[in-house]
């Protein structure tokens, strides 16, 4: 298990996790548009999970920093951890609550 914090703002989208020196949480996207990221100023791997609508992992992908990637097919939800953080498989299912508006 570990804590989930949401990138459900603009600004919280841009930075995502730059310029963090470590983290001990997920950081989830809820996407509306593409499905690309990137890992500059970043200064850590981590561990990438691209979710359908349904919350099942169809791809996964580590990245180093300064680098950029983009699966075959348009996630509904990704999450980013820190490498090694998780151990899920393509195929899991990620169980979290949609965040509610306040």
């Amino acid at each position: 298990m570990i804590k989930i914090k949401y990138a459900d703002t603009y600004l919280k989208r841009l930075i995502g996790l730059m310029f963090k020196k470590d983290i001990d949480y997920g950081l989830l996207f809820i996407l509306k548009y593409g499905s690309s990221i990137h890992t500059c100023f970043m200064r850590f791997n981590i561990d990438v999970y691209f979710m359908d609508e349904n919350k099942k992992i169809f791809d996964k992908v580590t990245l180093k920093p300064w680098q950029y990637y983009k699966p075959e097919k348009k996630a509904q939800y990704i999450l980013e951890v820190k490498e090694n953080s998780l151990n899920l498989n393509i195929g899991s299912y990620i169980d979290f609550k949609k965040k509610r508006k306040s």
